[in-house]
């Protein structure tokens, strides 16, 4: 299930965040936290179908050998898909009680299954399905509280995603060569670079675009997103990181405090007047 790969659900609630008016209605707060759980759940199941499949090649990496559950043999095939089962109707309970996400909670799962058999081994497209189930997620944030999401949003998270996707590649490919994915025979280092550095300079300009055209008010927490970009990078160059950005995250002192910072300022900030 992968619980501390969760922590990347925290994009549902970006458009709870940038919308202030809604801060203290119960009933969206609610829904926004209803959206970020079924994302867990759902994420869940995609992790344990990649999982099955992968299970082979994983007794052959290094790690995943030992932290995968299903690749060390902790967990049983026939065990992983009860679990899955049990998830499933979770999951669709859950969509129940908040249809606008359940139409993107499908197409995520679409689009991990066809990552899992097919787009994982195609160059350049794993990368950018990794980037759009970020969006996706943001997506799903605003359905849930019927909110309107800035398109500079959208393309400043497509950014991010793919900045965090190429990144990992370039860790995989340092670490592990081709051995520990297929897709990996088709790039370099180099490469992946290039691409690292094309979307990290992409996400700082569209979310700088998106504050001075309609968040002003927000212009502070830029120094934030840029310290994240540069911070993130040394962890992967100097610290050796970023094979798995959650761990990065949860790992890095100054980078999850960067990012604590900038929640906060987002907050302070778009604070309701008068409360």
């Amino acid at each position: 299930m992968r619980p501390r790969q969760w922590v990347k659900n925290g994009f549902v609630l970006a458009p709870l965040t940038f919308s202030s008016e809604l801060f203290f209605v119960p009933d969206a707060v609610v829904k926004a936290l209803g959206a970020v759980l079924l994302f867990s759940v759902a994420s869940s199941c995609a992790y344990i179908i990649n999982d099955i499949r992968d299970i082979e090649r994983d007794r052959r990496h290094p790690v995943k050998s030992r932290k995968r559950p299903l690749a060390s043999g902790v967990v049983s095939i026939p065990q992983a898909l009860a679990l899955l089962g049990a998830l499933l109707v979770i999951l669709i309970i859950g969509i129940l009680q908040l249809t606008p996400v359940g139409p993107i909670l499908f197409g995520y799962l679409m689009l991990n299954l066809a990552y899992s058999f097919f787009l994982k081994y195609q160059p350049v497209i794993d990368i950018f399905v990794i980037a759009i189930c970020f969006v996706l997620r943001v997506y799903a944030g605003a359905m849930a509280i019927s909110v309107d999401v800035s398109l500079w949003m959208f393309v400043t998270t497509l950014c991010l995603g793919l900045y965090l996707a190429a990144i990992k590649r370039r860790q995989e490919l340092a670490h592990s060569g081709s051995d520990g994915r297929k897709v990996l025979e088709h790039y370099t280092v180099s490469l992946v670079e290039r691409y690292a550095e094309m979307s990290a300079t992409g996400a700082l300009v569209f979310y700088s675009l998106f504050v001075i055209s309609e968040k002003p008010e927000l212009v502070i927490t830029i120094p934030f997103v840029l310290y994240g970009l540069f911070r993130y990078w040394f962890v992967v160059e100097s610290l050796d990181g970023g094979e798995s950005p959650t761990d990065s995250l949860l790992q890095d002192w100054q980078l999850g405090l960067t990012v604590l910072l900038w929640v906060g300022a987002c907050l302070a900030i778009m604070w309701p007047a008068g409360i």
